[in-house]
């Protein structure tokens, strides 16, 4: 199971949530200096070679690339319903958690897809959980498996997707020291999740907000 720390208090939460907005997640400045903005405690470097989200050119939509590193994957099933209104949410929901995942475990200035497909609440918990990993010096490597994955649309621009994801082969790793931490699979490995999407203006369905639980039974085997 991926691990993480949680900050001192709620206030301190949201007060490293919106510093990482402002900054590594594309909070534009005119000054000199706003292209050395980046998360805080995290090295800048060039990320490994990885496998990138859907493809940017299938709808028109000008989409910052994600790429995560090659110890670290995402298996996403059931992208695919027939319904093209649906799998385009499947599509922009699957780039949501790539861009946290890529956030969380390449060290970059800027992450921009993080506020391209996140925004109001989930935005916010997507930064606080983002920067909860660097204060922490960890980071994750392996397989996430996200499954049982289904859209029920709420007329042209709002949509909610529920699905579940299975975190059994995927570790917690120091940033430092690059020590990966395996250990056994458990009940608090299978999450459940809501999430809240919204189409905006350039056809991007963005997630407004997530709800999720941990331990969650209709996840498990």
């Amino acid at each position: 199971m991926r691990t993480r720390t949680t900050t001192a208090t709620a206030a301190a939460a949201l007060t490293t949530a919106v510093a990482l907005l402002l900054t590594a997640c594309g909070g534009g400045s005119d000054s000199d200096d706003s292209g050395k903005d980046e998360i805080a405690g995290a090295d800048t470097g060039a990320s490994a070679s990885a496998s990138p989200s859907p493809s940017v050119s299938e709808d028109g939509v000008d989409r910052p690339e994600i790429k995560l590193p090659a110890d670290v994957k995402n298996v996403f099933e059931g992208s695919k319903t027939g319904d093209p209104v649906k799998d385009a949410v499947l599509a922009d929901n699957q780039r949501m958690i790539d861009s946290i995942d890529e956030a969380i475990t390449v060290d970059a200035e800027e992450h921009p897809a993080l506020k391209f497909y996140s925004k109001d609440n989930a935005l916010v918990a997507a930064a606080t959980y983002v920067q909860s990993f660097y204060e922490g010096g960890t980071t994750w490597t392996g397989t996430t498996r996200y499954y049982d994955r289904e859209v029920t649309l709420a007329g042209k621009n709002a949509a909610t997707v529920t699905y579940c994801g299975d975190e059994t082969e995927s570790y917690s790793k120091d940033r430092e020291t690059k020590k990966v931490k395996k250990t056994p699979g458990d009940a608090d490995d299978y999450v459940s999740y809501n999430a809240r999407m919204e189409k905006n203006a350039e056809g991007v369905w963005q997630t407004v907000n997530v709800v999720s639980e941990r331990g969650a039974e209709k996840c498990q085997p």
